[in-house]
């Protein structure tokens, strides 16, 4: 087992891995921008190190710096967490170089998970739905695009193959609009991800967003758990997910987690990942990516199975044995994360930065919150706005549902904007109640009213 971990992040990811280190009785290393000095995961971990100046380029994303901190720190391994450098293959590529373990999954997987065209040609040949649509990058100025959009079928979607989070993505409903849309695809995914390549597939209607957990060991052993339903969504951004899907039947569970771990087996996953899918009207699922890291929602899988996913991952990459067996594990009952953020859902969720005046974040029975934030703390325009996950978990849909609305009525965040009451009228929501979501749900049900 490791002795010490350096935390290549901030923010309550930090946090969570900090308490997890503290359980398996591993030191830990906080690095931090200068703006980020006060924050709780600089206070939590047993060292910390400043890296850089507030942007996230100077300090979250200096990979000589954190190199450096690593090794002046005594660290002998890094966890990324989410976000930043969770899915750089350079980074997890240098970390190796310098004797340190990136604790996530190898760089190759990184890199064959990571463009999405491969990775669906990966897929393919693993026997994985995938939905129709381009064999490789597109172009604008090819004529062959119209007659590639007609065969697959309008609506279509134009996606950047690298990256995520909603990025370099553009839905087309006529060819009068196609090349535009690849125009705007490719601009926004060079500045963001520095790689202006998009391909093109079919564009699923009022879709439910599913994605399986996944586990696996170095010695070639997989497992998947309970799926999660992310489909209620602003921007491609997940703000609400629960467990197990109001969708999905047992039969379905067990076709999707058998497909999502062909999907690990097909990279040799190492460590914990995500395996996400679409699922239309009819519960056709295609494959839609693999996120090769921990994700914000993994608390829900956590509750409704017993298990410690970042404990997990951390023994994982240890090379310690998998001891999950996906047949074995039960689903204990319902969990629901609301994700608040410090955006004002009135004016298009326009970022809130400030200074925390007042703060009560709720507790009771079935409720779990994970954050970084206190009274006095000052949310930085840099980063993400996430402030708190509150998590709550019933015997079933309904207790979990119920006790998601008292807590969200408890929740005072005094001089920051945020999505408390957002989330309030999602769990109000007699659509939301019935288990009747969509990728569209907000445009439909709350903010189409």
């Amino acid at each position: 087992m490791f002795k010490k971990v350096l935390i290549a992040n901030r923010g309550e990811i930090a946090c969570r891995i900090i308490r997890a280190c503290r359980e398996l009785g591993i030191n830990t290393v906080a690095i931090h921008s200068e703006v980020d000095r006060e924050s709780m995961h600089v206070k939590l971990a047993d060292q910390s190190v400043c890296v850089g100046e507030a942007s996230a380029s100077d300090s979250y994303l200096n990979i000589p710096s954190i190199i450096a901190a690593a090794e002046i720190s005594g660290a002998d391994a890094i966890h990324p967490g989410y976000g930043f450098l969770s899915e750089n293959t350079y980074f997890a590529e240098v970390c190796e170089a310098c004797g340190l373990k990136f604790i996530g999954p190898s760089k190759e997987s990184i890199e064959k998970m990571g463009d999405k065209i491969a990775a669906i040609e990966l897929m393919k040949k693993s026997g994985v739905p995938v939905v129709p649509g381009s064999d490789g990058p597109i172009s604008a100025d090819d004529p062959k695009i119209f007659a590639m959009a007609k065969k697959i079928g309008y609506p279509v979607i134009v996606k950047a193959t690298a990256g995520g989070g909603g990025k370099g993505m553009r839905i087309v409903t006529s060819e009068e609009t196609l090349q535009n849309a690849i125009v705007m695809a490719q601009t926004e995914a060079k500045a963001a991800f520095g790689n202006p390549d998009v391909y093109m597939e079919k564009y699923i209607e009022e879709p439910h967003h599913i994605e399986f957990q996944i586990l696996g060991d170095k010695y070639g052993k997989t497992a998947y758990l309970p799926e999660r339903d992310c489909s209620i969504q602003r921007r491609h951004q997940k703000l609400v997910e629960e467990s197990p899907s109001p969708l999905i039947s047992e039969s379905l569970r067990k076709k999707m987690g058998k497909a999502a771990r062909n999907a690990a087996v097909a990279v040799k996953y190492v460590t914990v990942g995500t395996v996400e899918f679409l699922v239309d009207k009819k519960g056709h699922f295609y494959f839609m990516e693999m996120n090769t890291r921990i994700q914000v929602e993994h608390p829900i899988t956590e509750m409704v199975t017993g298990i410690d996913l970042v404990k997990e991952q951390i023994k994982l990459a240890a090379g310690e044995k998998l001891s999950v067996i996906s047949e074995k594990v039960k689903i204990l009952g319902h969990a629901i994360e609301c994700r608040i953020n410090a955006e004002d859902p009135d004016k298009d969720f326009i970022p809130s930065p400030g200074k925390i005046g007042k703060l009560y974040l709720p507790g009771g029975p079935g409720i779990r919150i994970d954050t970084h934030v206190y009274s006095g703390y000052t949310i930085p325009p840099f980063y993400d706005s996430l402030i708190a996950k509150i998590i709550s978990f019933g015997a079933d849909r309904n207790e979990s549902i119920t006790r998601m609305q008292r807590a969200l009525r408890e929740v005072e965040i005094e001089n920051v904007k945020n999505t408390s009451s957002l989330h309030a009228k999602i769990m109000n929501s007699e659509q939301f109640r019935k288990g009747s979501v969509s990728t569209d749900f907000l445009s439909k049900h709350i903010f189409g009213k």
